[in-house]
């Protein structure tokens, strides 16, 4: 296992891959929402010239979004529908940008899918889900959920209804805990197997109804580490740790680093 660290890329793809090197890291996920052809040439340069992979895009399929529990539902991922077919075509610009950048996998947040399997919306998420990773698969992509608005259970019965082998899912450590959906620790013995790539990031459990719990720096948080590092290494898990810090400015630069350390020492 590597490790590497989400950036933005917004409009300044160099400065984006430099700031990897600086943390000396070799990976990364791209954060992007814009797709434009020479944008996708400038970063797939700065990747070959900073000796950086970039091995996901993330993309959460434009639009307004509400990181909460009561706009959240209407607002993010696939789910809605009001929403539902612009982010579908959002996230196939998306896959073609990753592919012109030469990125293998596309990544996004897919919404607060219902738990009760007999809701419409479950059938008609399942099938948003599938068309994206469909188009991911004519472009040779993984295409990546993200652990977040539902239950571990809920999400692989929705890869398994998918049914798509180019689908799996990004563990995000924090985001289980972030929306009262599980312990981390737990969640991993349910959906292993699928795993495809890791968000290292730590928080606490939501404590308002309306709003989601407090992220904080790696070690900081209820995250066991120790204990699901040592199950991926058991499941034979290859991919990166993907450090992931949700502020800005110099204190996210210093807890960046102060995670590395933390999972050099770890994963040893």
């Amino acid at each position: 296992m590597g490790l590497g660290v989400v950036v933005d890329l917004r409009t300044d793809p160099e400065s984006a891959i430099e700031r990897v090197s600086q943390f000396g890291l070799a990976t990364c996920h791209v954060r992007a929402d814009q797709f434009a052809p020479e944008l996708a040439r400038r970063l797939k340069r700065a990747l070959a010239a900073n000796h950086v992979e970039a091995t996901a895009l993330i993309d959460l399929g434009g639009g307004r979004l509400v990181w909460d529990f009561y706009e959240g539902p209407l607002t993010i991922g696939l789910v809605p529908r009001a929403t539902r077919k612009a982010r579908i075509e959002n996230l196939k610009q998306a896959s073609d940008f990753a592919k012109q950048a030469g990125v293998p996998a596309l990544l996004s947040h897919c919404g607060f899918i219902p738990e009760d399997p007999n809701d419409p919306l479950y059938e008609e998420t399942v099938e948003a889900i599938r068309e994206v990773a469909k188009y991911c698969q004519g472009n040779d992509q993984t295409f990546l959920v993200e652990t977040g608005e539902e239950t571990p259970v809920t999400l692989l019965r929705t890869v398994m209804d998918v049914g798509m082998v180019n689908l799996g899912v990004n563990f995000d450590t924090a985001n289980l805990i972030l929306y009262g959906k599980a312990n981390p620790g737990d969640a991993i013995e349910i959906m292993g197997k699928y795993v495809r790539g890791v968000h290292a990031k730590d928080g606490f459990y939501p404590t308002n109804p309306r709003e989601l719990g407090r992220e904080v720096p790696v070690g900081q948080g209820l995250v066991d580490f120790p204990r699901i590092i040592r199950r991926l290494k058991e499941i034979n898990y290859r991919g990166a740790i993907t450090i992931e810090r949700e502020i800005s400015g110099p204190q996210q630069d210093q807890d960046i680093r102060e995670a590395k350390d933390y999972f050099e020492k770890l994963i040893g």
